[in-house]
């Protein structure tokens, strides 16, 4: 696993210990396994933004404090430049790109989502996280599962909904896709 996952994992253990919760407390909190929470914590698989989104607002602190161990400092404005924004390494079919990462107190996360391609005929990974989710797709086709339901969204689209149920993307027509995803 990368640097960043490893960084990560070991901010999110601190971050437990220091509130001296269990394994089993925080996973149960969060509402994923302990077996599975165990992994993230030993940074050697991925941890996905939802996880990482809920164990923020369990302890407080902003979503740039675990992703890069500096808090925000920006609270008139803050501007990212096109191409910019603090790179979340993800699986590999996803990329995210932190568009207010240096703005503290937001009230929302917005992220530039890219979507990679994935051939095969797995399922679509999903999970789920408090509060809603807003996407606009920017570039390309994009295919979301949401509790049970699958919408084909093109560019253009938006969709809003209740992130605590389970939810994911695909990107169709073997192309990348694009989107705005605020987190709320």
């Amino acid at each position: 696993m990368s640097e960043q996952i490893k960084q990560i994992a070991m901010r999110i253990k601190e971050l437990r210990e220091i509130y001296n919760l269990t394994v089993e407390e925080l996973a149960k909190e969060i509402n994923i396994s302990p077996q599975k929470y165990r992994t993230y914590e030993e940074g050697n698989t991925d941890i996905p933004v939802s996880v990482l989104y809920s164990i923020a607002n369990r302890f407080n602190v902003e979503l740039t404090a675990i992703l890069t161990g500096d808090e925000p400092k920006l609270s008139l404005y803050s501007l990212v430049r096109k191409g910019e924004g603090i790179g979340v390494d993800r699986r590999k079919e996803y990329k995210y790109k932190s568009l207010a990462y240096n703005f503290i107190h937001k009230k929302a996360e917005p992220f530039l989502v890219t979507v990679e391609p994935d051939m095969s005929d797995s399922p679509i990974a999903q999970n789920s996280h408090t509060g809603q989710e807003f996407n606009y797709v920017l570039e390309g086709t994009l295919k979301i599962q949401i509790g049970g339901h699958e919408v084909i969204l093109e560019e253009g689209d938006s969709i809003f909904y209740d992130s605590g149920n389970k939810h994911g993307m695909k990107a169709l027509n073997n192309q990348p896709a694009k989107f705005l995803a605020v987190i709320m």
